[in-house]
């Protein structure tokens, strides 16, 4: 698809989009297994489409039409957490623009209505996770002012041995 001329139109998503939006979800989750995601994308379309759903009714389900087309979403919730926090956070679930519409601006217009609906929500700052080994995501989030925060650390367990070596350095 060729570059568009006009801004995209960011909006709240409607009831209508949601199985839209849950074909886009299977298009991000299958994007994301080359970087090692475990998410099956086919599975879990149908129970992302329920948790779509559930953005949409919180206001937190925002997409980006160019020319009537979805060509993006993001969704966004208030963190409700047990404990009682020092600040009000907001999490990031998703953001995903549709490859040929990438380096138009429109990850960054849907970050910005995420943002701005958190922010008037009395969210003070906004959590969002990614892949490590997606270092395009790494950078778009770096360029709005992002920084790492926490740190997730993985390991196979079917491959150890009882001579790991990792176990032998800490032992």
């Amino acid at each position: 698809m060729p570059p568009s001329n006009q801004p995209p139109t960011i909006e709240l998503a409607t009831r209508a989009d949601l199985d839209a939006l849950a074909d886009l979800w299977v298009d991000l989750a299958r994007d994301q297994r080359r970087y090692q995601s475990a998410v099956r994308p086919e599975a879990n379309r149908e129970a992302m489409r329920e948790t779509l759903g559930a953005y949409l009714v919180s206001d937190g389900l925002f997409v980006a039409r160019l020319e009537g087309a979805i060509v993006g979403f993001v969704s966004v919730t208030v963190e409700r957490g047990t404990l009682e926090l020092d600040t009000t956070r907001g999490l990031l679930s998703n953001i995903y623009v549709r490859p040929a519409y990438r380096g138009q601006g429109i990850g960054t217009a849907l970050l910005e209505a995420a943002e701005a609906s958190l922010a008037d929500r009395g969210v003070d700052e906004l959590l969002l996770e990614v892949m490590a080994d997606n270092e395009a995501a790494r950078r778009f989030y770096r360029r709005h002012g992002y920084d790492p925060f926490r740190v997730s650390m993985t390991r196979s367990l079917a491959d150890r041995d009882e001579n790991d070596t990792h176990s032998k350095e800490d032992g």
